[in-house]
């Protein structure tokens, strides 16, 4: 199923009806309706700490399953603010003795199910979304679990049902941000940017506003767009001031605009701040372009030490792992990583970096086939055209892999210093 913009955006049309990891957390912690503080089991107000606080929750009302699903919502969302994954454990042990003390917990369940698609465990995401959805079918809150989980599942006519369900019920930053992904994986590029405008404009807590206006950001590079995606990150950061995300969407105008000195700073800050693979794989790349080894070689070292974590935390690897080892690892390795990926989660993004490790362990011609794959919503990601041009042109196939580059030219701003050399080296 592919919707049509006027079907998405029918509300455009009708003024009285009003991606994906991380938005799942933002929501999940800061929507309406998440578990409070029960007031008469708290002896004291409020510290502002929720962990701390939904712990005096609990030891003053073991039985309370409400205070033990927002102590699983508080950790999640210190895992998040952090960059540990060490919390996952212990939101896990919270959701579960919810759910033990009452199986049908609403909060217990969604908050479960969002740290599943934190781990990488979409089938086990999709099934708590659905038995939240099973207790008020009415309810919005579960579709954004259920969404997540199909996109990450390859299950794209359910998604674009489910996100379709979520844009007529509750038009909102969360339903306009995963409409706007939607259209982003089939190529719509101008969709997707009016979608994510809707995001913004719709508000919410200032973290929430600012992830999607660094995700416009994103998008307004793809097209091209700086000085729009500059503005956006901009707004980002006025938003909430210190966003490491927009940081790094600061650093990758940078980058665009040749000033990689710049772009290295930010990413410096961004990375203390929260040492995301994404950021300081980019930090390593603006190092290594600046003749800066040994800083580049000591951002890798990092993130290899994130990732560790991750896998201690029970987190199953996913495209960005793939990619991660195909450009800085074994490609031999990448390919074993790239195919337990794509069987768990056989999306578009899995599709990708499983064709990107074959192509960079000596198979373009299975590459550009898992290319194909990656595209087969028509996508115009940059990076993925990078990979199917590269692919077709190693197989052989001189025509496609001109195709595909030229679109991958057009989205150059978006592409790190290491795939941008890429391109230039293909379009030679």
């Amino acid at each position: 199923m592919t919707l049509s913009p006027p079907h998405l955006f029918k509300l455009l049309l009708a003024p009285l009806v009003v991606f994906a990891a991380l938005l799942a957390v933002l929501m999940a912690v800061n929507s309406v309706g998440s578990p409070s503080l029960p007031v008469a089991s708290d002896p004291g107000a409020p510290t502002g700490d929720a962990v701390a606080d939904f712990q005096r929750a609990v030891r003053a009302d073991p039985g309370n399953a409400d205070a033990y699903a927002g102590l699983g919502e508080a950790y999640l969302s210190r895992a998040r603010e952090t960059g540990d994954p060490g919390y996952y454990s212990r939101a896990d042990r919270s959701f579960d003795a919810a759910l033990r003390r009452k199986p049908a917990d609403l909060g217990a369940l969604i908050g479960a199910g969002t740290l599943a698609g934190l781990r990488h465990d979409f089938a086990e995401q999709l099934r708590l979304g659905r038995a939240a959805a099973a207790q008020v079918p009415e309810l919005a809150r579960p579709l954004t679990v259920i969404a997540d989980a199909e996109i990450e599942l390859g299950r794209y006519d359910d998604a674009a049902q489910t996100i379709q369900r979520l844009v007529d019920d509750k038009p909102g930053l969360g339903a306009y941000a995963r409409a706007s992904y939607y259209r982003e994986l089939s190529g719509d590029l101008p969709g997707a940017i009016q979608a994510m405008r809707l995001a913004v404009s719709a508000g919410g807590p200032p973290e929430n506003v600012a992830y999607v206006q660094v995700l416009l950001g994103d998008l307004e590079l793809q097209r091209g767009n700086v000085a729009a995606a500059r503005d956006a990150y901009i707004g980002a950061k006025r938003s909430f001031p210190g966003s490491p995300a927009a940081m790094v969407g600061l650093a990758r105008t940078d980058a665009a605009g040749g000033d990689l000195g710049r772009a290295a700073a930010r990413l410096r800050r961004a990375s203390e701040r929260l040492p995301l693979t994404s950021t300081l794989t980019r930090l390593a790349e603006a190092e290594r372009a600046l003749g800066h080894p040994a800083a580049a070689a000591a951002a890798l070292d990092t993130a290899r030490a994130q990732q560790g974590l991750f896998r201690a935390a029970r987190t199953a690897p996913d495209a960005e792992a793939v990619l991660f080892e195909a450009e800085f690892g074994s490609p031999a390795r990448a390919v074993a990583l790239g195919r337990r990926v794509w069987q768990a989660a056989p999306s578009v993004r899995s599709a990708d970096a499983l064709g990107w490790a074959l192509t960079r362990s000596g198979r373009p011609a299975a590459g550009y086939r898992y290319a194909l794959r990656a595209l087969r919503l028509g996508s115009r990601e940059p990076l993925w055209r990078l990979h199917a041009g590269i692919a077709a042109r190693r197989a052989g196939l001189p025509a496609a892999a001109a195709r595909h580059l030229a679109i991958a030219s057009e989205g150059r701003a978006a592409l790190s210093p290491h795939a941008a050399a890429l391109l230039r080296e293909a379009l030679r």
